[in-house]
């Protein structure tokens, strides 16, 4: 599998991050939030957030992957135009404004700065554009949908699918429910780095339901595997298809205080331990 890119990341709408002031750089966020255009994800070195219930997304990101037709930066204003259609779009940072076609529209949130990109609401830009925007709670993606648009090649994500967070969700909340997101992520670690690994099966539905050597995950035998996954364990999914590693090269884990075989303890190097799971290389 290649390596997974990092997205652009995520939270529930129902969640509040504290304003970013211009210029602040956002280094820990625990939820990541993807963007499709006509179904396709798109790709990004710059990652969606959310800030005050607003969703914002880089403004040359979605000016790409929606085609339009100019996109320019004035230094001195801090000012983004976008031209599409016939209609010319601004975007200053610090303000809360737009100018469409030269008219002054609020467009509910501060226009940001961050890492030298320019961010701007997800909804107002993208309905300015002709499209229109949705919420995939499931999945935390946001939908914007435009006809006529297809999604440069350079922009298109490939590397996963909603099917395949939904998978990584549904191990993790299985074998990690009441473990800390931190757990939680490394045990979604633990799953990536099997399918990297040529000792197993290379996607992740082949890694849960491995049983080349015996079921290799309890879930699938109890059936818990099929329970919905909660929030925490979508987030801890994103991440870990993120490659926000916790536990190395571990292809192990157990929890010593309830296993009943202890085959990987005898047989495996330690690696380090997280809450209630000691992980193995």
């Amino acid at each position: 599998m290649m390596k997974r890119l990092f997205l652009a990341v995520l939270a529930t709408m129902m969640l509040v991050f504290p304003q970013f002031p211009a210029e602040a750089k956002p280094t820990d966020y625990d939820i990541l939030i993807d963007i499709s255009v006509n179904g396709q994800l798109i790709r990004s070195d710059a990652h969606a957030y959310i800030s005050g219930g607003t969703t914002y997304a880089p403004i040359r990101m979605l000016s790409d992957a929606l085609n339009v037709d100019k996109l320019s930066w004035n230094e001195s204003s801090k000012t983004v135009s976008i031209v599409e259609n016939g209609k010319t779009l601004s975007f200053t940072v610090g303000s809360s404004y737009a100018t469409v076609n030269g008219k002054r529209v609020n467009t509910g949130a501060v226009t940001q700065q961050i890492g030298g990109r320019t961010y701007a609401p997800v909804r107002f830009l993208c309905e300015q554009l002709g499209g229109k925007v949705s919420w995939n709670q499931t999945y935390y993606i946001v939908q914007v949908t435009k006809s006529g648009v297809t999604v440069p090649a350079a922009l298109r994500f490939y590397d996963y699918t909603a099917d395949e967070i939904f998978w990584l969700a549904r191990i993790i909340e299985a074998e990690s429910s009441g473990e800390p997101l931190r757990g939680k992520i490394a045990v979604g670690n633990v799953i990536m780095n099997r399918v990297d690994s040529r000792e197993f099966p290379n996607t992740i539905y082949g890694v849960i339901f491995d049983s080349e050597h015996g079921v290799q995950f309890q879930p699938v035998l109890n059936g818990t595997i099929y329970n919905t996954p909660s929030s925490d364990s979508i987030i801890a999914a994103k991440r870990a298809l993120a490659e926000d590693n916790m536990v190395g090269e571990s292809l192990y884990f157990l929890n010593p205080r309830i296993a009943s075989n202890f085959w990987i303890v005898n047989n495996r190097k330690y690696h380090s331990t997280i809450a209630n799971h000691d992980f193995y290389l």
